[in-house]
């Protein structure tokens, strides 16, 4: 029986990437999962290849009433949750003077809000149930860029904000932590090289290549890198862990935090 056997994990943006490998590691545990995404396809598609074991609700989380119906969806059903992970976002990158405010404004709206009204919602059963939050976030809110000046703008908010709720989580038994992933081999990467491409006048594979080199990492992570880890936040050996970011980035990000 695995640690997490019984448990309710709700898993946004977990219809591929990281938020599908997040959610397998759990099912392989024992939870019940709950996979969020837009493409009703594409959760389904999830779920079959974890044995059928994840619930899925589909929904455009940048809109209010898709996190409530969400939340409504799992309360329904199981009546708890025990972790969250707010994982839903892609922001846009490339150059800051072609880039036009819907663009900043879309980004703010599925990766910062859909994670703030998410945690308000499901706050009480997470109370109830002394779970943990993980949101999973991005090095670039720790190393801005020209050239990812939204998903810079969207991460940094959503760390002070998660920092600023691990203190409601210290009152209310709540762990709250964040993973800051760097480059991972998901279809996300794919399309952001194809973006940091065309602002610099380079090929995708140009751009991968360069990434590595820069960052002087011996390869691009993997999704399951950051499941690893967001299975062991959300367990019992890290509950004095609290307020915390974590990097998965093969020590890419320079400086001390």
């Amino acid at each position: 029986m695995g640690e997490f056997e019984g448990k309710v994990v709700v898993v946004t943006g977990g219809s591929r990437g990281i938020g599908k490998a997040i959610g397998a590691a759990f099912a392989r545990e024992g939870a019940q999962v709950v996979l969020a995404a837009a493409s009703a396809d594409n959760l389904a598609k999830a779920a079959k290849e974890m044995g059928g074991k994840a619930t899925t609700v589909a929904g455009d989380l940048r809109q209010l009433e898709a996190c409530e119906a969400l939340f409504k969806a799992v309360n329904d059903k199981f009546k708890r949750c025990d972790i969250l992970v707010n994982n839903a976002g892609a922001t846009k990158g490339g150059k800051f003077f072609e880039l036009p405010d819907e663009a900043f404004v879309d980004g703010f709206m599925l990766k910062y809000f859909a994670a703030v009204r998410l945690t308000r919602l499901f706050w009480p059963l997470l109370k109830e149930a002394h779970g943990s939050i993980v949101n999973i976030i991005g090095g670039a809110a720790r190393t801005p860029g020209p050239d990812f000046l939204i998903g810079g703008s969207v991460n940094s908010a959503f760390a002070n904000f998660s920092k600023g709720i691990a203190a409601m989580g210290n009152r209310d038994d709540i762990n709250v932590n964040v993973i800051h992933p760097g480059m991972v081999e998901t279809d996300r990467v794919i399309t952001l090289f194809e973006q940091f491409g065309k602002a610099q006048g380079k090929t995708p594979a140009q751009m991968r290549e360069e990434s590595i080199v820069k960052s002087g990492t011996r390869r691009i992570g993997q999704p399951e890198d950051v499941a690893d880890l967001t299975l062991f936040l959300a367990g019992k050996n890290a509950r004095h862990i609290q307020g915390t970011a974590i990097a998965v980035d093969g020590g890419a990000t320079s400086g001390l935090f």
